[in-house]
This record gives structure tokens, sequence and C-alpha cells, in this order.
């Protein structure tokens, strides 16, 4: 059987308000992550892994960043029509600029009639996970499907925080509910609910009719998950997939089926401490399925004068001279200094830590320096009164560039 011919749309114009202060200066897509990735590399992973090879990045807030990591690390051989391009909005439809994520397709349209797909995929740019997409794709045809979307698994009782789908037992959707009060169950397990990944596959010809159809009305809000998946579920065409039937190679049992919505810092902070355990939460070092990402030119991690690490990622270019980093992840190029102390944090590119300073609990963004003697994440009023973001959960955020004195 001929290979299906298969466009890719990664949505990743997203504002990232809740990601605040870590999005004032960039698209939430390109916010770093696990050291030397940005969040979108890991979409872009798991669709290059699965074989998918023709994709377009649908960009729009504060993009600069975002399309600069872009051209410098995800280039496939042109040879066999391979391709990965940013999209920034366009106007091509009117002077408006995108009013959804439907709407972003719609504008991009040129897009799907100028590759003609025999599918569409429609990924969104946030979260960390694994995914075989193809797997996802089989899956879609087999069913004959207008619209498969993926699904994992919550508790029952945690469920009203998403969007939730009501399947029967062969997968098609009956219902989507955004954030329902009284969640329905799956069949097969009463306790769980499916919660909507925002992951989306389509068959082309039956999407470009939505699409138009809802460009058409006025009363849409225009969302893929609002407007579009209820579309092809009343046409009972829309199908759930299943992501715990989804085996992607060489994962462990404990990081099988990881999936986090980094959306705030609480969550994003928690997503690295899933990362630096013996045995992670989720585990970067599976080679059989590598995340790419750009890597900085820069020598290997330097250890000086007793300096330590302990359960932590240290990236390369970083120096760590008579400091101590416990439970954190340094990105490129940072240095701790004599007697300081870093636990539980995240610290981006340049950050720099002096002596005896402590930083608990806390992102530092990038150049960040905390002079001598300084603390961040030690007593939550002063970080407050010295204009630092504290997260419900305790976690202070040290804007790009800002340089903490100590008090």
């Amino acid at each position: 059987m001929d290979r299906p011919n298969v466009l890719s749309i990664v949505l990743a114009g997203g504002e990232g308000k809740r990601l605040m202060p870590l999005t004032a200066d960039r698209a939430k897509p390109a916010v770093p992550f696990g050291g030397t990735y940005r969040l979108i590399d890991f979409v872009l992973s798991n669709i290059a892994n699965s074989g998918l090879t023709k994709i377009a990045i649908l960009t729009q807030y504060k993009s600069h960043s975002l399309d600069r990591h872009i051209s410098q690390t995800w280039r496939f051989s042109t040879l066999l029509g391979s391709y990965v391009t940013s999209v920034p909005a366009q106007q091509r439809t009117g002077k408006s600029w995108y009013q959804g994520s439907a709407d972003a397709i719609f504008q991009s349209m040129n897009l799907i009639i100028d590759d003609e797909p025999d599918y569409v995929v429609v990924f969104g740019a946030d979260n960390i996970y694994r995914m075989d997409v193809d797997a996802m794709l089989e899956a879609h045809i087999a069913s004959g499907a207008e619209l498969t979307v993926a699904g994992i698994r919550v508790p029952r009782s945690e469920a009203s925080a998403f969007g939730i789908i009501d399947s029967d037992a062969s997968g098609k959707i009956s219902e989507f509910l955004e954030k329902p009060a009284d969640p329905p169950g799956c069949v097969d397990s009463p306790d769980e609910s499916f919660a909507s990944m925002g992951n989306y596959i389509f068959s082309a010809k039956p999407f470009v009719e939505c699409l138009s159809k809802d460009a058409e009305d006025e009363s849409s809000k225009h969302d893929m998950g609002g407007n579009v998946v209820p579309y092809f579920v009343a046409k009972d065409t829309a199908y759930v997939y299943d992501f715990t039937k989804n085996d992607v190679p060489g994962s462990t049992e404990k990081d099988r089926n990881y999936w986090r919505d980094v959306g705030t810092i609480d969550a994003y902070h928690l997503a690295h401490m899933d990362l630096v355990s013996v045995d992670p939460e989720f585990n970067l070092y599976n080679r059989k399925w590598p995340i790419f990402t750009y890597q900085s030119q820069l020598p290997g991690a330097k250890f000086t004068l007793r300096g330590t690490a302990e359960d932590s990622i240290v990236s390369a270019g970083c120096i760590i001279s008579g400091g101590d980093v416990d439970r954190s992840v340094l990105s490129p190029a940072v240095v701790v200094d004599k007697w300081a102390k870093v636990e539980e944090s995240v610290l981006f590119s340049g950050a720099k830590v002096g002596r005896n300073a402590v930083v608990r609990r806390a992102i530092l963004d990038k150049n960040v320096v905390v002079e001598d003697g300084a603390e961040v994440g030690v007593n939550r009023d002063a970080d407050v009164s010295r204009g630092f973001y504290v997260s419900d959960g305790g976690i202070t955020v040290v804007p790009k560039g800002f340089r903490v004195h100590a008090q």
C-alpha cells in the first residue's frame, strides 16, 4: 500500500500568559526546557521520529526567538520533498490576526491546498511527552474516522479541569465537554475519563470543508476544541485515540504514556523535577526516540574546587566552582560559585550564582546574576518586594537579565 501524503501542522502561536514572566519576551513554544531544549522540540521530535517530514509551524506571538530556533535546528533534506517551515500570521483572508486555533489554519489554507495531503495532523506545541504519531494515524485510517482526537486517561475526580471526551466502546465520540462538572467515565474504566491532549488527525477533504464553514459562522470562536471537534462529533465521524495504547520504542515502564501540560509556572517547575531523579518520571536519555534540539558549541560541564551536582542535569559550558547543586536543571553556560547552594531550581542559559548565594525552588531566566550572598526563593515576602513573580506553589521566577542584590 502506498504511504499516504500527510501534512503536519503545529500550532505555535500561543501567548502563554500563565507562564509569565517566562513568556514576556518569547512565545510559549520557545520557552527553554530540560536544559538544552525548547518546548516545541518535543512535538517536532515526535512528528519527525514518526516518519512524518512535512511540517508547517504556525507562529504569531513574539515569535523571533522561536523562528530563529526553528531555522537553526529543524532542517530536513529536501530531496524527497521533506520540509519544516515556520509560517507567520499573514492576514491572507482579511485584516485580522489569528482569531483562534481553527482560524489560524483557515488563514493558512494555502498550505493544505498546495500540498494536497490525504491527512492533516494538527498538534499543539506546548506539552512534554513522547508519542508515535504514525500509530495514531494508522488507527485513524483503520476506523474510517474523519477526525481522531488523542485522549489521555485522567482520574475522573480530576477531570473537570480538562476538555473531556465521552465515547462508546468502539471509540466513537458522542460528546466533547469543556471542563464538565460531572465528567463521564471511560467505558472500560468508570473511574477514569478521557481528556483531550489537543492533538488531532483529520481526513483532509472534510477538514477543509469544516474550516470553510467555521470561517463563515460569525458566532463561532474558531476554536479547535470548542467548534471543530463538535462539528465532527455531530456528524458521527469523530473517534478518540487512547494514548495508553501508544508504544514508543525505548520507553521505560515508568515514563510510558507520560504527558504534562506545562502551562503554569508550578506545572513547568514540577515537570523539571520529573527529569532529575535516578529513575526519572520522564527519561530524556531514550536513544531510540531522541528529542532533537540545537546544541550550543560549548565545552563540557566543569566541576572545580569540590563543586557538586546531585540528582541534577548540568548542560555544556556550565562551571560549578565550589558550589553545590541539588535536584536542579542547569542550561548551558551557567556558573555556580564557591559555597553557593542551588536547590530544586531551573537556571536558564548564562545565569550566574555568586559566592555564598542561595537559590531555592526558583526559576532564573537567561543571564540572571545572583550576587554574592544574595538569596532567591528563601523569603517569599522579600522576593515579592523585589518585583519577582512567586507562584501559588512557592516557585520564584527572576526575569531575564535581572541582577539580584544581597539584602
